[in-house]
């Protein structure tokens, strides 16, 4: 088990979080509850952004809103001078009233919406970070409509594959992700965007996969990109000024995960970007770049309060906690794996072992299996540790539950950010059945 950025146990063996006791969360905002640690995230992002400057590199780094996203994050990535990558209207929306700078945004998303274009197009956004020939007609005719240019980088799958669960590779060429190089479709869909009036195609992106802990990957898409690079300037006289090489960089969740410093991950990128741009003759694109997990992931940690018990002698020692895959799916859809200790008794040592069950109605829901812990109690603080990405943003109301609340911890104080549901808000929507035979009498 290793305790993240200002993680550390108190004197009375309380975990605490940005400086505040999570045993004092726990009972001010109840369970679950999702606490993330502010200066980590600061921390994090940071590291991306000083190694551009340190090399004095024209750059963006756009937090990858799918991560977890909500008004309160968006101000932060904000205040942290980062872009914003959005993926559907309702997180562009949230970039909005957020009052984050709009041009500043970059649209992703293999299936955008007339409505949604049109809104992002209306809203002054940044970059559309194109899919399809289906979306540059839509972009086109919604541009021509509000009687403006946009700009537009499009995504390429570069036939290289990260070593990641199958489910969250998409650089491959086989991906439901954008144009593919190999096919030509790339080559098509530049030549298509070089006679638009209302697109201005300016770079190209690509993204070989998720929770990536080395860099050859990187460095073998942006070599197969610059090779197609002189290819598009011998035929298409296009040259990109931006080269998005996505996100996907690891953290560590388990023991064995070892991820890179940011740091790292940028100065690998950008040495590779030097050195094939010296190779083929080109003049070095802008880079941009996509962390969302990198960033909150291991700065978040779901607290929930342990109940029932379970003992099956010879095999194994279950407790259930009071949320589950309706918090935390990860675990069900990717078979994840986390780590946690009990925050209400951290100095004790962990001599036994428990697997952690959801209060879900599915065998499957399971959040870890074979945890040490010490002895267990009912009304126990379980913290499980880095679900500060895809949990949040994944949350459900599976057997009607509630989502959890947000909490952002620093400096010694907490601030919700986004309230926890009741069960007001779950039956809201719900209208009443009225047959049409009961409606005649």
């Amino acid at each position: 088990m290793q305790l993240h950025g200002t993680h550390h146990i108190n004197e009375h063996g309380h975990l605490e979080i940005g400086g505040v006791d999570t045993v004092d969360i726990k009972q001010e905002y109840g369970s679950p509850v999702y606490v993330y640690d502010v200066a980590l995230m600061r921390e994090r992002a940071r590291g991306f952004q000083q190694a551009f400057e340190d090399n004095k590199m024209t750059y963006q780094v756009a937090y990858a809103s799918k991560a977890f996203s909500c008004v309160a994050m968006a101000q932060l990535a904000k205040e942290m001078g980062l872009s914003l990558d959005v993926v559907s209207g309702g997180e562009l929306m949230t970039a909005s009233k957020a009052g984050f700078p709009m041009e500043k945004v970059h649209f992703h998303g293999n299936n955008k919406s007339e409505a949604e274009i049109a809104l992002a197009i209306e809203l002054g956004i940044g970059c559309f970070v194109i899919d399809n020939f289906h979306e540059i007609q839509l972009i086109e005719q919604q541009a021509a409509r509000q009687q403006t240019q946009v700009e537009a980088l499009i995504r390429t799958t570069p036939g290289i594959e990260a070593h990641t669960h199958e489910y969250i590779s998409t650089g491959q060429e086989d991906s439901k992700f954008g144009f593919d190089l190999t096919s030509g479709q790339a080559d098509q869909a530049i030549y298509r965007l070089q006679q638009s009036p209302s697109i201005n195609i300016k770079g190209v992106h690509c993204h070989i996969g998720s929770q990536i802990f080395e860099t050859s990957g990187f460095t073998m898409a942006i070599k197969k990109l610059f090779d197609q690079f002189v290819h598009w300037q011998e035929h298409l006289q296009f040259t990109p000024d931006v080269l998005n090489c996505g996100g996907g960089f690891g953290i560590r969740y388990v023991e064995g995960d070892e991820p890179l410093a940011p740091e790292q991950y940028v100065q690998d990128m950008i040495q590779s970007v030097k050195q094939e741009a010296l190779r083929t003759g080109m003049d070095v694109p802008e880079i941009w770049i996509e962390p969302g997990r990198s960033v909150s992931g291991d700065a978040g940690t779901t607290l929930y309060d342990v109940g029932s018990k379970k003992d099956i002698p010879g095999v194994r020692r279950y407790i259930s906690v009071d949320g589950g895959m309706s918090d935390n799916i990860r675990p069900a859809l990717y078979q994840a794996e986390y780590e946690g200790i009990l925050a209400n008794r951290g100095h004790e040592k962990a001599d036994d072992t428990f697997s952690v069950a959801g209060k879900l109605c599915e065998s499957g829901d399971m959040l870890i299996w074979n945890l040490p812990l010490p002895e267990v109690k009912t009304n126990d603080t379980l913290a499980v540790f880095c679900t500060g990405a895809y949990g949040y943003s994944m949350a459900n109301n599976y057997n009607r539950l509630p989502r959890p609340p947000v909490v952002f911890a620093e400096d010694g104080e907490s601030h919700l950010v986004v309230r926890g549901e009741t069960y007001e808000d779950i039956l809201q929507y719900d209208l009443s059945y009225a047959p049409a035979k009961a409606k005649t009498k």
